[in-house]
């Protein structure tokens, strides 16, 4: 009679110390691809809410400069700011902590013909604890590239900046029958 799972046993298992050694750089490639994706992400919901915001700023602004002043900066650049927060995460505590979210700033810039809006995210450093143990002018002995990465995984973080140029709000007028005033 052949037992099925008897091939499992005949054979010795994995030597402990291997996959005691190799676990933590497992662990080390983990945390760099989720922290990665989570920016991939982070890229990709930015892209999506500066059309919304641009979009949606087009359409719904004024040109007089009374309304400019008042309805347009008091109600709905804060709305289109509360939006777009919430659309990116910094609600929810889950994804806050998943993209690393510290705040969020939106810039309206007008001019005569072109208005220009800026979405900036800054996320927090991610601050792996075995890698931020030690010195950077050791680890990266004067190399700029590796200085820049140490100042992003340990000190200060990301910032992921979205522009969009909008137009002036262009509505069609209004369809007016022949012989109505």
């Amino acid at each position: 009679m052949i037992r099925p799972f008897s091939f499992f046993r005949s054979h010795k298992g994995q030597a402990t110390t291997e996959v005691v050694l190799l676990f933590p750089v497992f662990v080390i490639f983990i945390l760099f691809i989720i922290k990665i994706f989570g920016l991939l992400v982070l890229s990709q919901k930015m892209e999506i809410a500066s059309y919304y915001a641009a979009r949606r700023f087009q359409l719904q602004s004024h040109e007089t400069d009374y309304y400019q002043r008042t309805w347009d900066n008091r109600f709905l650049e804060k709305d289109i700011q509360e939006k777009v927060e919430s659309y990116l995460g910094f609600n929810n505590p889950g994804m806050r902590k998943f993209l690393s979210l510290n705040e969020f700033k939106m810039d309206v810039q007008r001019s005569g013909t072109w208005t220009k809006i800026t979405l900036t995210a800054r996320t927090k450093p991610p601050r792996i604890r075995f890698l931020c143990n030690y010195n950077k002018d050791q680890v990266c002995d004067r190399d700029m590239k590796c200085l820049k990465g140490y100042a992003f995984l340990c000190e200060t973080g990301g910032e992921v900046t979205e522009i969009k140029y909008i137009g002036k709000n262009e509505r069609p007028a209004p369809y007016i029958r022949p012989g109505e005033k």
